[in-house]
């Protein structure tokens, strides 16, 4: 329901006497814009976070940190979710540029080498076998810190800070020596966020970030469901309150 400004209702009890509610707050339509947690970006196409991870890394160590985070080094399954990837401004420092305007982060492919004859063959594969919808990347450019032994190198996808370069999604796609260390993106399905910035896990009761302390709420598939409202009675002896923004009925009387 929308919401109401009426601080008082009145309604016949037993007896004919008049009982008086006082409502200090009243359900509303709430939009849950916080599907992730905080430091992530959400995606709805995919309903999905993603973070990058600044402190330099070789791809097995990537690996590790994303998985530690219920998440995997990221794939893309659409032109759409790269675009969106590449539009993001990261929270970037710049030492992690190979030029200021640049910067490179492993993610979720491995070019296999099968001839090295002539100039370097092969294919890319997903790493961690997942979606069956995942797309492939172009062919690649070689990284020079390359090993003759090697025959698997890792991707690292280079975006570009500048605004007009970064909304114009301009990218490329690099083959590198999985050893070498740096930033990477990890991806991870979306969650129930409450509103104190707490995950929550499947099928917990909690109260979603928004304007609504009073809400409660079951978490299910990363979404608020199942929501309950709860009215707040008007603190007794008091004229002039606030509202506590994330608890729910707790007020500070303003009176002298």
């Amino acid at each position: 329901h929308g919401k109401e400004n009426v601080d008082s209702r009145h309604s016949r009890g037993r007896g004919g006497e008049t009982t008086r509610f006082h409502t200090v707050n009243v359900a509303q339509p709430v939009r849950f814009s916080r599907k992730c947690p905080t430091g992530w970006h959400h995606y709805e196409g995919t309903a999905s976070c993603y973070r990058v991870y600044l402190n330099g890394e070789n791809y097995w160590d990537a690996v590790q940190t994303c998985q530690r985070v219920n998440g995997s080094l990221a794939t893309f399954t659409a032109d759409q979710e790269l675009r969106f990837i590449l539009a993001q401004e990261w929270d970037l420092e710049e030492k992690t540029f190979v030029r200021k305007d640049q910067h490179r982060f492993w993610v979720g492919y491995q070019y296999v080498i099968t001839n090295r004859n002539h100039s370097l063959e092969g294919h890319w594969e997903v790493a961690y076998k997942g979606s069956s919808e995942v797309f492939l990347p172009p062919d690649p450019i070689f990284g020079t810190a390359m090993s003759e032994k090697e025959n698997v190198l890792c991707a690292q996808l280079q975006c570009f800070h500048l605004p007009t370069l970064r909304h114009h999604g301009l990218h490329s796609w690099h083959a590198e020596n999985c050893y070498e260390k740096s930033a990477f993106l990890c991806k991870r399905s979306q969650t129930c966020v409450d509103i104190k910035d707490n995950i929550v896990d499947e099928g917990y009761y909690f109260t979603p970030k928004g304007n609504d302390p009073c809400l409660s709420c079951t978490c299910h598939n990363g979404e608020p469901e199942m929501c309950v409202a709860a009215l707040c009675e008007r603190p007794q002896g008091c004229q002039q309150y606030r509202k506590d923004p994330k608890e729910c009925c707790k007020f500070t009387c303003l009176d002298p």
